[in-house]
């Protein structure tokens, strides 16, 4: 294993194990999100424990019943239940209703837009409602199973059956059909907005490269890719389901056609969640026998922040400074790692 310092101060090497500041969250987590200088630990079921950084914790009612998505932009955490309820939570714990599902139905699928607009999905059904608060709806093929607002314009990506839709709520026309077989699930754009990656139902990433619609196919993992996430620049695409850090190259022009990816530190363990630092070429992985390490980019390099536990790791975000990793684990256990 190499090792780094991700201080990059050789002369002043402190063991990363002994920053780690361990929480008592009291529930399941499925992600956290920072919300300021406060982290938010999303439970599986009705709460939010928002974890100051000296360590206090408040537990917030965000929902009647089990949290199915999340989405935060930092000033806000949008999060969608099965109680057919999309609310919103900033960093003082107040709570918003955004709407309501006239039926009940599940509202499972969220993303945010920089300008303040929010999407939200019902079964077969993508809603956006802008500044203005005026909601406006588009209807897919097959039940909606992710998206993703494009970095620039008012552009949403709608991941569903055999394929994406893009659909732009402010134009009039048909929107944007990017086809290919199989169960879309996940979907992320790339930073410079070249590229557009879904995760699918079976164990691989599908892209297209948007200027012309050509395909990138993103085989050979073991397992289906539960987690992204794209390094400082959208220089990589980090990814789990498999027992390494799968790195997808996306600096040039073609992204990862006719490529191999970089395969980073390997375990005994499935990797079950990535979270690539905001500055720097370094990235958090979580691992399915509870292990977090920080991984250097360019060269592998590791440093080992959590020993194995009890149970995988479900959640990693760093906060805006990029001073501070909050994690979780599925059993509730939980801390904070300062850098």
């Amino acid at each position: 294993m190499k090792q780094f310092d991700p201080t990059e101060n050789s002369a002043s090497i402190v063991s990363i194990t002994d920053r780690v500041r361990p929480l008592v969250i009291g529930m399941p987590v499925t992600s956290v999100h920072f919300l300021g200088d406060r982290a938010a630990f999303v439970g599986a079921e009705e709460n939010v424990a928002l974890v100051s950084a000296e360590g206090e914790i408040s537990q917030v009612a965000v929902h009647g019943g089990g949290i199915l998505c999340t989405a935060s932009d930092g000033a806000r955490l949008v999060m969608g239940g099965d109680d057919g309820r999309l609310v919103a939570l900033d960093k003082a714990g107040e709570v918003t209703l955004l709407a309501t599902d006239p039926k009940r139905r599940w509202i499972d699928n969220v993303a945010l837009h920089p300008d303040g607009a929010v999407a939200w999905s019902v079964g077969k059904t993508a809603f956006v409602r802008g500044g203005k608060a005026e909601d406006k709806s588009f209807e897919v093929p097959s039940t909606v199973g992710g998206l993703a607002f494009a970095p620039k314009g008012l552009r949403l990506a709608i991941a569903h059956y055999n394929g994406v839709t893009l659909w732009f709520p402010n134009m009039a026309g048909n929107a944007e059909f990017l086809e290919w077989a199989g169960s879309h699930l996940g979907v992320v754009f790339s930073p410079d907005n070249k590229f557009l990656v879904t995760t699918m139902h079976e164990p691989a990433l599908h892209g297209w490269r948007l200027a012309d619609q050509r395909h990138m196919r993103m085989t050979g993992y073991p397992g289906r890719v539960r987690s992204m996430s794209w390094s400082a620049g959208g220089k990589a695409l980090a990814t789990s389901g498999a027992d390494t850090v799968i790195l997808w190259p996306f600096a040039s022009k073609d992204g990862p056609m006719g490529k191999q990816p970089a395969m980073l530190a390997p375990l005994a363990a499935r990797v079950s969640v990535v979270a690539c630092h905001p500055k720097q070429d370094v990235l958090a992985a979580g691992y399915s026998d509870g292990t977090i390490l920080l991984v250097r980019l360019n060269d592998g390099a590791e440093i080992l922040v959590r020993k194995n536990g009890a149970a995988a790791v479900s959640a990693l975000g760093w906060n805006a400074k990029s001073t501070l990793l909050a994690f979780a684990a599925e059993d509730g256990d939980a801390g904070f790692v300062e850098l």
